[in-house]
């Protein structure tokens, strides 16, 4: 049987309605959930196979309306304007019907070919609430479902509906918002000249000229004339005189009234209580303007503690699987052998790229703590609390969600920024992001925190040096606010979702997904900067060293001492020794020698790359393999005043390149950027070198 052409499907609903669980449900893609409001701000694509037809969709961010306020709503707006869907899916909060209803009013004047799906439907059961499903069917003309995206219930029913859909032979009514605006937009749309995909929605184009909304005339150009405009004007002043209402509180009022006469028609019985009134319980003490900070900040010390020390017998495991690794591969080659290949896999490739691997399990518990926060509708309670404080700091309580989303990587994190809708607001809260320590840093944190600081005190380590990125971020945005972004700051509106009980599938997911995420990351950013490393730690190499001069003038060594001094001369005369010396002067403020400064020139590709370049440069310069590991390595060379400074300047210098490209992409503008790269290494060389010499006036280093 032949295949049918595709239909297009688009998913459209409100901030945790289950909306992008749906979308993983029908098409199987990895996609990330979140349990706040504005975890999608990007359309996202995907498709599936039924009754022998592609089914393409499409997962629109999640709005509450089609008014264009925010970066969400203009994407979902722009889409459902100007894009041809068989289908739209309006997925709803089956425990906040009225909320959720104002979107699928305006998408039905919109023309298009709806299907209502209420999701969360055992949580409303739950609480009392019974839905006329079929009766509300047929008031409003068009399939509605029952659905439980995060369980995957529903899921041949949503397939079926949408197939019910495309077989409706008559046109759809738009909802009735009263006989004297119904009259007044059914003749306004008369003269409106739009024309193919945009002539369906001339409803809707004509209710928002109802209430002023001039810039949808710019926007759709020459099918709204002017004199559209001036006869939507005196049809308003007509409306808002007769009813003696503004007439946007008008129209809003009539949309409302709409849904409440189709609710009383559909809702059978009387909530008695809900999800919502159970999470208001809790929220007496997770929420509780006294205790909620404290809580939270025990919170976010025990996911560290448990990162730190959950992680250390695994991570046992992982470092005696690449001993074990580096000693077969070494053994492939006669002893002493000098074999440029052997030092490539076991200096370079193993040394780098498994100094970096180590860190996993460390990986998987901070996202499995992220992941339960998300999930649990937890995240959204931390914004409200951090409200207060941030305002006080030019930043918007909204910022505390890419801020922590921050805290994975600092991209989306960034992207999440659209949520954000002052420009100032958003602006300030991307340029201060990359102080949020990102996952990135957490292979640094976990080789130099045990390195320079004693076991009692690195879980307090860890969370200091996250509480540390995220007071700085506060300081630098407030100097932000008073200067080049000076501006009030919007006020703070955000939902909080009832809490629910994370899916192990999705935690799990979840956890996979960064686990491959940085695993990938390890097979080919860091493998290649690890083995570019290698060839400059390598080449060339020196023809004489100073250790047989000696030897020459009678100076005893030892066998491990002369091997260890060759390979350090090696090291200095390679390209890598030769850059570390030329910024050393640069970096000796900061109390770090060549070595450091080598290590950290390929931080830029990816903040691991550190990682993997210090066990390159250590691997290199002692070529005699002793039982000490990378960290007592460092502890030897360095003090703890060093270590402290370095991890200050690794938090908070230039972000790397994909942060950097990203912040170029979302700002519009390269200036951002570089007043980002730059002023951020900037504010690390200053903050790093004062701890630094400060320290050693104080005689600590």
């Amino acid at each position: 049987m032949a295949e049918k052409p595709n239909l297009r499907i688009a998913l459209a609903g409100n901030p945790n309605a289950g909306k992008t669980s749906l979308f993983n449900v029908l098409t199987g893609s990895r996609q990330h959930v979140g349990n706040y409001p504005g975890v999608t701000v990007e359309k996202r694509w995907g498709h599936y196979k039924a009754k022998n037809q592609r089914i393409d969709v499409v997962d629109l961010p999640g709005t509450y309306s089609l008014t264009s306020f925010s970066p969400e709503e203009r994407v979902a707006r722009d889409e459902l304007l100007h894009t041809q869907h068989d289908v739209v899916v309006v997925v709803a909060d089956s425990t906040a019907l009225k909320r959720s209803l104002m979107l699928l009013v305006q998408i039905m004047q919109l023309g298009a070919t709806p299907v209502l799906c209420l999701n969360m439907s055992d949580e409303a059961m739950a609480s009392g609430q019974r839905i006329d499903r079929k009766r509300l069917e047929l008031e409003l003309g068009f399939p509605v479902i029952e659905t439980v995206g995060h369980k995957g219930k529903g899921r041949e029913d949503l397939i079926e509906a949408i197939f019910r859909a495309t077989e409706l032979e008559t046109s759809l009514a738009t909802p009735s918002l009263g006989v004297d605006l119904d009259k007044a937009i059914e003749t306004l749309s008369a003269n409106i000249g739009l024309s193919g995909i945009l002539a369906q929605t001339k409803a809707w184009v004509a209710t928002r000229l109802l209430v002023g909304d001039e810039s949808i005339a710019d926007e759709l150009g020459a099918g709204i004339r002017q004199e559209s405009i001036e006869e939507a004007k005196a049809a308003a002043e007509l409306l808002a005189k007769t009813n003696d209402q503004d007439i946007s509180l008008l129209v809003t009022e009539r949309y409302f009234t709409f849904i409440d006469r189709l609710l009383e028609k559909v809702v059978k019985s009387p909530r008695r209580s809900d999800a919502r009134a159970r999470s208001e319980a809790i929220d007496r003490v997770l929420a509780n303007p006294d205790l909620g900070l404290p809580v939270f900040g025990v919170i976010m010390f025990s996911i560290f503690w448990i990162t730190f020390n959950l992680g250390e017998t695994p991570m046992g495991w992982i470092e005696d699987g690449q001993g074990l690794l580096s000693d077969w591969v070494t053994s492939l080659w006669p002893e002493g052998s000098d074999s440029a290949l052997r030092s490539l896999l076991v200096d370079g490739v193993i040394a780098g790229v498994g100094g970096v691997v180590v860190f996993l399990p460390n990986i998987v518990l901070l996202f499995l703590g992220l992941a339960l926060l998300e999930d649990s509708g937890y995240m959204a309670r931390a914004a409200y609390l951090m409200d207060r404080v941030m305002h006080r700091f030019g930043l918007h309580g909204k910022s505390f969600v890419p801020m922590m989303t921050g805290f994975g990587c600092s991209i989306p994190g960034i992207m999440a920024t659209r949520t954000l809708e002052n420009e100032r607001d958003r602006l300030t809260t991307m340029l201060v992001l990359p102080l949020m320590s990102c996952g990135a840093r957490l292979p640094i944190w976990m080789l130099l925190i045990p390195a320079f600081f004693a076991p009692p005190w690195r879980a307090p380590a860890l969370w200091g040096i996250y509480c540390i990125g995220i007071l700085l971020a506060f300081v630098l945005a407030l100097a932000l606010r008073k200067t080049v972004l000076a501006g009030e700051a919007a006020p703070f509106v955000m939902e909080l979702p009832p809490y629910r009980i994370p899916t192990v599938r999705a935690l799990v997911k979840k956890m996979t997904e960064r686990a491959w995420i940085y695993l990938r990351k390890a097979g080919t950013i860091i493998l290649a900067v690890s083995i570019v490393l290698w060839v400059m730690s390598t080449y060339p190499k020196k023809d004489s060293y100073e250790v047989d001069a000696q030897i020459a003038q009678g100076v005893e060594f030892t066998a491990k001492e002369i091997e260890q001094a060759r390979g350090g001369e090696d090291l200095r005369y390679s390209v890598a020794g030769r850059l570390g010396k030329a910024v050393e002067p640069l970096v000796e403020p900061m109390g770090f020698d060549w070595k450091l400064g080598t290590s950290m020139i390929g931080a830029f590709a990816a903040k691991e790359v550190f990682v993997a370049n210090l066990g390159i440069v250590y691997s290199m310069g002692e070529t005699t393999k002793d039982s000490d590991d990378l960290r007592n390595k460092l502890s030897r060379d360095y003090s703890p005043l060093v270590g402290f400074s370095l991890m200050l300047f690794l938090l908070i210098s230039a972000p790397c390149m994909a942060t950097f490209a990203i912040t170029r992409r979302e700002s519009g503008s390269w200036r951002w950027a570089f007043l980002q790269l730059g002023g951020l290494t900037l504010v690390a060389f200053l903050i790093s070198t004062a701890v630094y010499q400060i320290g050693r006036l104080l005689g600590a280093g």
